[in-house]
């Protein structure tokens, strides 16, 4: 099979020397790049600006492309060196802008994490996988930029932020601290915050998570009841029926069972 992507470099750089990657005539090739600790410097249209964790990078073939690394101390990041056709056809959707505040975003780092190790192996990876992988990556990025365009304060950001907390971690149960620490805010600011972005609570919004997640086990795989309510985070069937019952005004057992005669 023959690569959509020719993925030239892909790799977690810390510098705590200065550098620096000038192309004055413009890139021949794409070039992503997630700031992930301390800061640098950019050239974005046309005026230096100091690039910040979670900042993502984003230029194209004929992009004049200049970045200083050092002079502000230590900097670390994910980059991406790429080009093809599936990249050139992805990248003509939509207009991205250069810099893009998208914070920190455990999703995206494991993506790019499993693409530099699969590029990393010394046969050179599997292609269809890393094709998989680095399109994946695209379509986060996307949605990342989507997000961040409604980011007109830092309190939305930190909205986002438990959001996502809550979408990762949502089989496990945590609790308002976890989320809270997460976003580094206090439990009642962070409360007040999901709050006044999505109208419901931390945990209402958890729930809703959670019975998607059990809605698509019990449609999809042979597990008991009660280990759906385990794997979904719920804990306990107790709970889960409980919970299940409130939001669709049926017992999980029956709504299972209605499901699978509906199939027969």
């Amino acid at each position: 099979m023959q690569s959509q992507i020719k993925l030239d470099y892909c790799a977690f750089m810390y510098h705590t020397t200065p550098y620096r990657d000038t192309y004055r005539t413009g890139l021949k090739t794409y070039i992503f790049r997630l700031q992930t600790e301390g800061s640098c410097q950019a050239l974005i249209s046309g005026q230096t600006d100091t690039i910040e964790p979670g900042d993502l990078l984003l230029f194209a073939p004929g992009d004049i492309y200049d970045l200083k690394i050092g002079e502000l101390g230590p900097s670390g990041d994910y980059y991406v060196i790429c080009s093809g056709d599936w990249i050139d056809k992805w990248w003509s959707l939509q207009r991205r802008p250069h810099k893009t505040k998208i914070g920190e975003n455990s999703r995206i780092a494991a993506i790019w994490q499993q693409l530099i190790l699969e590029k990393r192996r010394l046969d050179g990876g599997n292609l269809a996988l890393v094709d998989s992988l680095m399109q994946a990556l695209c379509y986060l990025l996307d949605r990342a930029i989507d997000e961040a365009k409604s980011y007109t304060s830092g309190p939305k950001l930190l909205s986002y932020k438990i959001k996502h907390y809550i979408e990762e971690n949502a089989p496990i149960p945590f609790t308002l601290d976890d989320a809270a620490k997460h976003a580094g805010l206090s439990v009642s600011r962070s409360v007040q915050l999901f709050k006044a972005e999505f109208g419901m609570s931390i945990m209402q919004y958890a729930q809703k998570v959670r019975l998607a997640m059990a809605l698509e086990l019990m449609g999809k795989s042979p597990l008991t009841l009660e280990r759906i309510a385990e794997e979904t985070g719920f804990g306990s069937y107790t709970y889960f029926h409980r919970v299940f019952q409130r939001y669709y005004g049926i017992a999980p057992g029956a709504y299972r069972k209605q499901k699978t005669e509906e199939k027969t």
